[in-house]
């Protein structure tokens, strides 16, 4: 039987890479990277990490070092971004302050030749779609910033992309906002059928909106998959910190990560686990988090946290100073790979050599049994 094929990737990147200067590190060094058609994909990282020069080198803002950018087989390394099939929507939103929102979301069909009647009809029918059509005649001054965001977004599909890039268009919207902008531009994609390449900051946000989670560090790709699997099965020490919600432990078969959810705590007299103190409660209403102090650990490794339910909580609560016994089950632990190097580490790869690291399936492995794995397992 032979594998099935995989989907059709609206967005390939091969080998693809950005140098800003001779004999400084890559910004971006040999990515590989095929998003699938129709999908939501986020980008996301730290600052620097590469994710924002990966979007604009695929938006034709940013030239190319080395490597190729595909869309739907056809390669648009090369040609300006007006003619690659892709939009941007921009973190600044840029719209023009003295254009009504009608004819910010018309402008690109202006500098088309489109007519006045044609245009300002498609942009009317744009406005309609994100619920902006009674506020069509108003400047950007005039609007809240989803209003804006929602003008932004009607202009970036006026030109009928194949693609739809996202830098960071949520950022400037305050959290409220934030969590109902994120569930329209998810229900936009799907009603549109396009892909969304989506650049972010945020875990919480990547994991509400994409399909395909792209987790980049030193300008390489860390770890791809979907939020699920991403955040069961981070890939290295790095994204199971950058996740969140991790513990990182160090086991002599080399780094474990355990969900802080998963963690069990039993009063320090108990038998088994590692031994540990409160140092912080920080109540989160359905959840307790605890903040603790490892015993004997190594230097910028002693530092854990376990998350309760109010309930467990309430029912043998903890306080700072208190001893405890951590441990949890071996199933819930898993290996972590080493990871992206920084870039002053990392021996310059063969043209075509991808990621560098192998990475990129989505998965981690349990952990097979050791030393510590043992007395962390051990029932209390």
């Amino acid at each position: 039987m032979t594998a099935a094929a995989p989907p059709p990737a609206a967005v390939e990147v091969v080998a693809l890479s950005k140098r800003y200067a001779a004999g400084t590190p890559a910004a971006v060094d040999q990515i590989d990277l095929r998003i699938a058609s129709g999908s939501y994909c986020c980008l996301l990282g730290p600052s620097g990490c590469g994710k924002s020069t990966t979007l604009r080198m695929i938006a034709g803002h940013e030239s190319v070092t080395s490597g190729d950018i595909l869309l739907d087989n056809r390669n648009i390394t090369n040609l300006p971004a007006a003619a690659r099939g892709t939009a941007m929507m921009f973190q600044s939103f840029a719209l023009f302050p003295h254009l009504s929102a009608l004819d910010n979301v018309a402008f690109s069909l202006k500098m088309k030749g489109v007519g006045k009647a044609e245009r300002q009809k498609r942009a009317r029918e744009l406005l309609e779609r994100v619920a902006m059509g009674h506020l069509a005649e108003r400047k950007p001054g005039e609007l809240s910033g989803g209003q804006q965001q929602r003008v932004a977004l009607a202009r970036a599909l006026i030109t009928e992309p194949r693609v739809l890039l996202l830098d960071e268009p949520l950022s400037a919207l305050d959290p409220f906002l934030r969590i109902q902008m994120r569930a329209e531009l998810r229900r936009w994609q799907k009603e549109l059928g396009l892909t969304f390449v989506h650049v972010t900051h945020s875990q919480e946000e990547a994991m509400a909106l994409a399909d395909t989670m792209v987790v980049m560090n030193h300008g390489v790709i860390e770890q791809v998959g979907s939020p699920h699997q991403v955040y069961n099965h981070p890939a290295s020490e790095f994204v199971a910190r950058f996740m969140g919600g991790h513990n990182v432990f160090d086991t002599p078969a080399g780094p474990i990560a355990v969900r802080n959810d998963h963690m069990k705590i039993a009063p320090g007299d108990a038998s088994g686990g590692i031994a540990a103190t409160v140092t912080d409660v920080e109540y989160q209403g359905t959840y307790v988090l605890l903040g603790l102090a490892l015993q004997d650990a190594a230097p910028g490794r002693g530092s854990v946290s376990v998350l309760l339910g109010e309930s467990a909580f309430l029912a043998s609560p903890h306080a700072p100073g208190d001893a405890v016994r951590l441990s949890w089950a071996e199933a819930d632990a898993r290996v972590l790979g080493p990871g992206a190097k920084p870039p002053a580490q990392r021996a310059p790869a063969p043209v075509g050599n991808g990621n560098g690291n192998g990475n990129g399936n989505g998965n981690g492995s349990s952990l097979a049994r050791d030393d510590l794995a043992a007395l962390a397992s051990m029932p209390l």
